[in-house]
């Protein structure tokens, strides 16, 4: 079982998987890793059920398991699930996800 399946965001917070960094330049020429741009694609792993607005109901989360998205530069909350780094963010804190 994966990792992130034993584990259940709360609320209306998304848990994502970074996209891998690039680590090669288009010429072929090798990256070393602190010269590596931080990463800001990542695929959601797990989403929580959502907020609760002041009637009581429920408000879905607006990204769903498997889709691409764009995380702000800054932010998350780093998670290490067997022994992989996972971030969690709010939903609101999402900038942006990819159409398929």
């Amino acid at each position: 079982m994966q990792a992130f399946r034993k584990f259940l965001p709360m609320f209306d917070r998304v848990l994502v998987e970074r996209l891998a960094a690039e680590t090669m330049s288009r010429g072929g020429i090798m990256i070393p890793e602190k010269s590596q741009g931080k990463v800001q694609q990542a695929t959601v792993v797990a989403v929580g059920p959502g907020n609760t607005n002041k009637d009581g109901n429920v408000i879905p989360v607006s990204v769903k398991v498997g889709d691409k998205v764009l995380l702000p530069e800054y932010g998350g909350t780093k998670v290490v699930l067997e022994e992989k780094d996972y971030f969690l963010f709010r939903d609101g804190d999402i900038l942006g996800k990819y159409e398929e």
